[in-house]
């Protein structure tokens, strides 16, 4: 199994390149984990409270659960992974149930501060976009999926997402084997980067790998 995490800021077009390199890959080998599904479950908080929830922090995030779940996979067991809604700030009563696949790509802007993870990343990867095209994506993102009006989502970012890109998330560049600047708009080093997995995965010759720790 080869374990690929994608890291980066929010807005910085991870999404984009991991469904470039899921569509560049063989039909049905790669499992998705979103960092965004694994949010502590604040249901609980009032609408007050979860207006102070800061999900830029390493702290939003249960990565034990996370790591569980990715050595789970790693030994063969289905999981089922959480449902987070940001409009509620809770996860859901369901679950999806995700399968062991040859491929895991584990994605989200804080995946590469936590050393237990990192730890079981073969291919490290950092999204890098300008910071003026990040936010205008996330104020898009923030008023069409996550109920805030424009001034909120301005306010939210200058309170919450530019301070922890610059204390956590940027300088987890140093953990990052390949930086993809540009997103999801560089072709050149998203095919780099995928024609690199497929080789690994032909050399696999089966559905698990050794991998080296970070």
């Amino acid at each position: 199994m080869l374990i690929i995490g994608i890291a980066g800021g929010s807005g910085s077009g991870k999404t984009t390149v991991v469904n470039k390199i899921i569509q560049s890959l063989p039909e049905n080998s790669v499992a998705l984990l979103p960092q965004d599904a694994y949010y502590f479950d604040n249901g609980h908080l009032s609408q007050e409270e979860k207006l102070k929830i800061n999900f830029d922090h390493p702290n939003s995030i249960e990565f034990d659960l996370l790591i569980e779940d990715i050595n789970k996979l790693k030994s063969g067991q289905t999981i089922n992974q959480p449902i987070y809604s940001y409009v509620t700030c809770a996860r859901s009563k369901d679950s999806i149930p995700i399968e062991p696949k040859r491929v895991v790509i584990v994605e989200g802007i804080l995946i590469l501060t936590n050393k237990k993870l990192r730890e079981l990343l073969n291919i490290k990867l950092f999204v890098a976009t300008d910071s003026d095209d990040r936010l205008m994506r996330i104020i898009r993102r923030d008023v069409q999926e996550r109920g805030r009006n424009y001034n909120d989502a301005l306010i939210h970012y200058e309170k919450f997402v530019k301070p922890m890109h610059q204390q956590f998330i940027e300088p987890t560049k140093l953990y990052a084997d390949v930086i993809i600047p540009q997103g999801g708009k560089n072709k050149v080093a998203i095919d780099m980067v995928a024609s690199r997995i497929k080789m690994n995965l032909d050399d696999s010759q089966g559905p698990n790998i050794n991998h080296t720790n970070s």
